[in-house]
């Protein structure tokens, strides 16, 4: 197998992977804050904030990998 089709089907699988897992990510964030409104509704204001900042470093990875899997796709070694 050549090194630069290995690097797409490495590059491609960690991309899924990674969107995968940052789509569960969220869903349990974002569960779990909802649950938490529901015991306290007065605490929305400061739990949103605290959703909104762990969805934001969760969506911090897929990005993170789309940006190596191009570097892997493109920089020839």
């Amino acid at each position: 197998m050549d090194v630069s089709a290995a690097a797409m089907i490495g590059a491609g699988i960690a991309a899924g992977a990674a969107a995968i897992g940052a789509g569960f990510g969220n869903g349990f964030v974002i569960k779990s804050t909802i649950e938490s409104v529901a015991r306290q509704p007065e605490a929305k204001g400061s739990l949103q904030g605290i959703m909104f900042i762990g969805v934001g470093l969760i969506e911090a990875l897929p990005l993170l990998t789309w940006v190596i899997a191009l570097i892997m796709i493109f920089v020839k070694g």
